[in-house]
């Protein structure tokens, strides 16, 4: 697993300002961080029940994306299978971890294994997580099924 320090959020304000800016496209592209990615994923499940996160994720990071210059890509942007395996985990960690101030839960995912980048590779192989289908739509893991949900 990664070693790599995240960068963590301060206040309950400074989570709600990346989830509020990937929904509304106004989230600086720089700021698009993985930390960011988890702590947007965590505010939308928890604090946001009027998004439809499995049917939404996709088109609202896609979105994003296009909207700060980036391209969704076989190569680059969106990724599919990587979105969907990091939504599962904070599902984990909210079952365990729902209640409490907003920054404090997406803080402690951060410094958990799930919030790890290279938490699917416990899952997956390289060649199959990064492949173009994986990216383009969901892939099932080669190398170990996803945690059950509680």
């Amino acid at each position: 697993m990664t070693t790599l320090t995240p960068r963590l959020f301060a206040t309950d304000a400074d989570v709600i300002r990346i989830g509020e800016g990937l929904l509304d496209r106004s989230l600086p592209r720089s700021d698009w961080t993985h930390e960011a990615h988890l702590a947007a994923c965590l505010y939308l499940l928890r604090e946001r029940p009027d998004i439809n996160v499995d049917a939404q994720i996709a088109g609202i990071i896609s979105t994003y994306n296009a909207a700060v210059g980036g391209v969704n890509d076989d190569a680059q942007g969106y990724h599919d299978t990587i979105t969907r395996v990091f939504v599962h985990g904070v599902r984990l960690h909210l079952a365990t971890r729902a209640v409490g101030e907003l920054a404090e839960a997406v803080n402690a995912l951060l410094t958990s294994e799930i919030g790890a980048r290279d938490w699917p590779l416990q899952f997956y192989s390289r060649d199959r997580l990064f492949s173009v289908a994986a990216r383009r739509g969901f892939v099932p893991p080669d190398l170990a099924p996803l945690p059950a949900l509680c």
